[in-house]
């Protein structure tokens, strides 16, 4: 089987009738003096209670060897050393070797195969494997390892008689699926276009006030699909405990609690001769644009974050987002050229070069 991170791979055996389970995992070095770990963890798919098997070039002799680790909370983010001890698995025997044969040397990209039988609770067949590797080893005691999106995710559940995997991590990618696309629609493409709507089409006479309705739905489509995206995101986290995006995940409360405070205004919206108006709209047209924004940028950090960043799905959102860009280019070229002909068509009627009735036709008179 093929893992879903790291490049790695399992092969494995079970045998029913005394519930042993023959395996060997494929991992690959990201340095010289790093290491590989694989191992169990008998109650949840976490590191946290990973009884592992780590294997590293030794400090005195440079030759690989395989020690036994349990990761109890303590190890968690490098707050003590992590000590080699035996495990409190029915550990039957275990071994590491390098691809390649006895010629083989450790370096970077270097393959290891680290095998082990392990006698497994008759009826338990369901087993949450987690693996890693990190960049050097201090002594036997094997350093944290880089704390990207890829490495965090290095666990999967399977069944070892069935040979199926659990459904969460194909459930996970689903949800971030419907979670990039309804918010990359909802505060990517739809929020700046309500915000292109309000802007241009009130200056639009023939519209009346045809340009609000358009502007509020718009936007509460936007603020109702992206509460669902946010929503997504939330369960997400919830079910990848340990794993963390933090300039995404602050950008995207963000986002949210500024389009729930452009909702809830919509409610105490003051009439156009009430005195508070100029102060709501000026609190309007702030918090809206802080909206867009933050919403346009938490959208291509998502990208990076779902390892999309150089993908097809944000070169068709750039081109969505360009043409966007471009239509408001035009749009406020065209709005400066009829505010200044209006402005140069009143200073002249205010000195007597163009009559009344003449208003926006530039006839001289």
């Amino acid at each position: 089987m093929t893992l879903p991170t790291q490049q790695a791979s399992i092969a494995w055996t079970f045998h029913p009738h005394n519930a042993t389970l023959d395996l060997c995992f494929f991992g690959t070095f990201i340095s010289p003096s790093g290491w590989i770990g694989w191992g169990i963890n008998p109650t949840s798919p976490e590191m946290t209670g990973t009884r592992a098997l780590v294997a590293f070039p030794d400090p005195n002799s440079g030759q690989l060897v395989l020690l036994p680790y349990i990761l109890d909370p303590s190890v968690k983010l490098q707050k003590s050393p992590l000590l080699s001890r035996p495990l409190d698995i029915h550990l039957i025997s275990s071994s590491a070797t390098l691809y390649g044969g006895k010629m083989a040397t450790i370096h970077n990209g270097a393959t290891v195969q680290i095998y082990a039988t392990v006698k497994l609770v008759p009826n338990k067949t369901k087993i949450h494997h987690v693996w890693n590797r990190g960049l050097y080893v201090q002594g036997y005691s094997p350093t944290i390892h880089p704390t990207t999106s890829n490495d965090l995710s290095s666990i999967t559940t399977f069944d070892v008689l069935s040979g199926s995997a659990a459904t969460q991590h194909n459930n996970m990618d689903m949800l971030k699926l419907v979670h990039g696309i309804l918010n990359a629609i909802s505060w990517g493409i739809l929020l700046p276009m309500g915000a292109v709507a309000a802007r241009y089409l009130r200056h639009v006479q023939a519209l009346g006030p045809t340009w609000f309705y358009v502007h509020s739905g718009i936007q509460l489509s936007a603020f109702f699909l992206g509460t669902v995206g946010f929503a997504i995101g939330i369960r997400m986290g919830e079910m990848s405990a340990g794993v963390t995006y933090g300039l995404h995940r602050k950008l995207g409360f963000a986002a949210f609690c500024l389009g729930a405070l452009q909702t809830l205004a919509l409610l105490f919206r003051p009439k156009t001769t009430h005195k508070f108006r100029k102060y709501w709209k000026s609190y309007h047209h702030f918090v809206g644009y802080s909206c867009v924004v933050l919403g346009v940028v938490n959208v291509f950090q998502g990208f990076e974050v779902m390892g999309e960043g150089m993908s097809y799905a944000k070169l068709g959102y750039c081109l969505c987002l360009s043409t966007l860009v471009g239509v408001c280019i035009a749009l406020e070229v065209n709005s400066w050229v009829i505010f200044c002909r209006k402005s140069k068509e009143e200073k002249m009627r205010r000195e007597g070069l163009i009559s009344g009735s003449d208003k926006g036709s530039g006839t001289h008179s």
